[in-house]
């Protein structure tokens, strides 16, 4: 394809069959051409069907596809001797010299290895859809006519995209990369006290692609994941819309229920410590237990931009009314594991007449939390959480201090 026959809206299939690299291929893309039209699918039989169905402009495949593997849908485009040829990018894991021998008679436009470099896919998205020195803008779409705001926080709920970002992603992969590569307990140490980041790569370590005990912490994720693929999750969040707050209200909101989450987090840390529980799973808990509550406001903010109104009212009502839903909603759809989930849902409220010691411990952090600095430490110390941990005033004040 050559600048000439660029299309005016470019027409893309990707097939990935892991659910995280596939939703990276495509906010790579879109960083690139966000007018393009996307079709994505996880696996060669749809893939082929598409091929078949639509007339495409580039094609990134998985090598490793189920069914019909990305080679053998590689080899079906050229035996159809479309003139000029169809881009095609063949993505795969397999870098040995026999597997690039069998995939180069066929031309792949380019056969990427993972874990991907980003720059060089980048770069070679922009030579395929745009002309030199192009760039496309893409509009913001206005709200439909009558759209109430409890009406589009309900459509929203189920394709929400997460909370904002609280680190700067590219600085702390930047911070992390040393002469031997990417250091993977600096990069935990930067990210940590991101629920979003800390909340994808729990996911993305889970999901189809990565086999094995079920990882329930931030350090268990980075380290059962490839360090490059990690990286690249982290950098891909970046490429999203409204990944950072522009609305200062919105931005003070999202300011209180990270310092939530952070509190918590570190008072379930040093709760566990001091009662020799699994600190790491009771911060992981409560990091991520106001997850929803930020992805609201980062739906908000589509609100805001698509022309709605908003104030602190009209904030604080939707908070309470949906913040609860998209976390629920969040945590389902990205398949935490359910004894990750069954622990934020015990930083709310204690169900049932038996509890797991690390269950009261996420409760009674997020307690102490939401208290000031000098109220209700007294009585939290005298409350039915603390008395099942046998936790008193003493230790409640060193915990604070510490």
């Amino acid at each position: 394809m050559t600048a000439v026959d660029l299309p005016a809206v470019p027409r893309v299939l990707i097939a990935e069959a892991d659910p995280w690299s596939r939703d990276l291929l495509k906010q790579v893309l879109l960083n690139v051409r966000c007018d393009a039209r996307l079709d994505v699918c996880a696996d060669g039989q749809q893939a082929a069907t598409l091929l078949r169905e639509k007339t495409y402009d580039l094609v990134l495949a998985d090598w490793e596809l189920s069914g019909v593997d990305g080679l053998s849908l590689l080899r079906s485009v050229r035996q159809q001797r479309r003139s000029p040829a169809l881009p095609f990018i063949l993505l795969s894991s397999r870098n040995d010299s026999a597997s690039v021998r069998e995939a180069l008679p066929l031309a792949p436009t380019a056969y990427l290895t993972r874990p991907l470099n980003m720059e060089s896919l980048t770069q070679r998205l922009q030579d395929l859809l745009l002309n030199e020195g192009e760039s496309v803008y893409c509009e913001i779409p206005p709200l439909a006519p009558g759209m109430t705001l409890p009406a589009f926080l309900e459509r929203r709920r189920e394709a929400s995209d997460g909370a904002p970002l609280r680190v700067d992603v590219k600085a702390a992969v930047q911070r992390s990369l040393g002469p031997e590569g990417l250091d993977l307990k600096q990069l935990e140490d930067q990210v940590r006290m991101d629920p979003q980041i800390t909340a994808v790569l729990i996911a993305a370590a889970n999901s189809a692609g990565y086999h094995g005990t079920p990882v329930q912490t931030l350090h268990a994720a980075l380290n059962k994941l490839v360090p490059g693929q990690s990286m690249n999750f982290i950098l891909g969040l970046a490429l999203k819309h409204n990944v950072v707050l522009g609305d200062p209200g919105l931005v003070a909101y999202a300011e209180r229920h990270w310092q939530l989450s952070q509190d918590s987090a570190d008072y379930a840390r040093r709760l566990a410590r001091m009662l020799e529980l699994d600190h790491e799973r009771c911060y992981s808990a409560c990091i991520l237990h106001r997850l929803g509550d930020l992805a609201l406001l980062r739906c908000l903010e589509d609100w805001r931009q698509g022309g709605g109104a908003l104030d602190d009212e009209a904030i604080g009502e939707s908070l309470d009314a949906f913040g609860a839903a998209y976390g629920s909603a969040l945590r389902t759809r990205w398949r935490l594991p359910l004894e990750l989930r069954q622990l934020i849902a015990a930083t709310y409220s204690l169900e049932g007449g038996v509890y797991s010691r690390e269950a009261l411990v996420v409760n009674l952090a997020t307690q102490m939390a939401r208290l000031t600095e000098h109220e209700g430490l007294e009585a939290l110390a005298g409350s039915k959480t603390a008395r099942l941990l046998k936790v008193g005033l003493s230790e409640l004040l060193r915990v604070r201090k510490t």
